[in-house]
């Protein structure tokens, strides 16, 4: 598989072919990773798109015109080899389009285009999803970038925060071990509280697994250092975000992850169509997403 680079005065990033995903962000004053390096012993990824699909599935499998179909977590789009369309100085852009592999897993004609820009201090990740089929697609889609947390060698993670641009109330959901989301109406939903927009990340934030935060209650989060000063946001419009590390792995690394879809409920009964924050795309159509990474001086 081919890598394929971007690079200015401030940072370097690295995107292959394989799944069209971000595999470095590399600040060259301070020699810095901020992307998570894929160690399989955590997790072996680094930011993988995540489509049709985003989380899992009720029985690993959805029902669409009266057929069953099986799909992993997360969809295929991010095992897959994409073909690069465009490098210049600073964007790249990649595309996977159907074919016979796809159909038996997802029956529609489609075509994802994916890119990436990179900007003095910011890469911003842009999705592009075109209706190439005579009917509607129902799709979700979601990225999954994994942040270096902590930074400094010797560091706890649990000495480090998150920051949300709200001091508000933060209410999740939680994943059962199916990983599926334990609806309970908004009210009752689990609670967590700030201070001025500061959250720890304490020890067993994630023994449960991801935190689905929905509703558009934020729209910036950043991971923070010890001394509470910012070194990454991540700046978006999707109407819900997971977090996530590896549950009780203490794992160097947080997603923060803007989604338009998720998981299925534990208690969901329906067909593709009626899947919650899914997206409804008539034939020609394009639905186009993005999400910016910002790194801090």
């Amino acid at each position: 598989m081919s890598a394929f680079t971007l690079k200015n005065n401030n940072l370097t990033i690295v995107v292959d072919e394989n799944g069209a995903e971000l595999t470095s962000i590399l600040r060259h004053d301070t020699d810095t990773e901020y992307l998570w390096n894929a160690d399989p012993v955590y997790w072996k990824r680094h930011a993988p798109i995540l489509f049709p699909v985003v989380g899992s599935l009720k029985n690993k499998s959805y029902s669409y015109q009266g057929k069953t179909y099986s799909s992993p977590q997360h969809g295929f789009a991010r095992e897959m080899s994409f073909k690069l369309t465009n490098h210049t100085e600073q964007e790249l852009w990649f595309v996977l389009e159907a074919n016979e592999e796809t159909k038996m897993v997802y029956p529609f004609d489609f075509r994802l285009e994916l890119g990436y820009r990179l900007e003095e201090n910011k890469v911003t990740a842009f999705w592009k999803v075109i209706n190439t089929d005579h009917g509607n697609l129902f799709f979700s889609i979601g990225g999954h970038p994994a942040f270096t947390c902590p930074l400094g060698e010797g560091e706890l993670q649990s000495d480090y925060y998150l920051l949300f641009d709200s001091d508000k109330p933060i209410h999740y959901m939680l994943v059962d071990e199916a990983g599926l989301a334990v609806r309970k109406p908004f009210v009752d939903q689990h609670i967590l509280t700030t201070e001025e927009g500061y959250l720890p990340i304490f020890t067993h934030l994630f023994d449960r697994d991801a935190l689905i935060i929905e509703e558009n209650q934020f729209h910036r989060i950043s991971l923070a250092d010890s001394n509470k000063k910012p070194y990454l946001s991540v700046d978006f419009t999707a109407p819900l975000f997971g977090l996530w590390s590896p549950a009780k792995k203490k794992a160097p690394f947080v997603c923060i992850e803007p989604w338009y879809g998720r998981c299925d409920a534990s208690d969901f009964d329906g067909t593709l169509e009626d899947r919650e924050y899914g997206n409804c795309l008539a034939a020609g159509d394009v639905f186009e997403a993005s999400y910016t990474i910002t790194i801090h001086e």
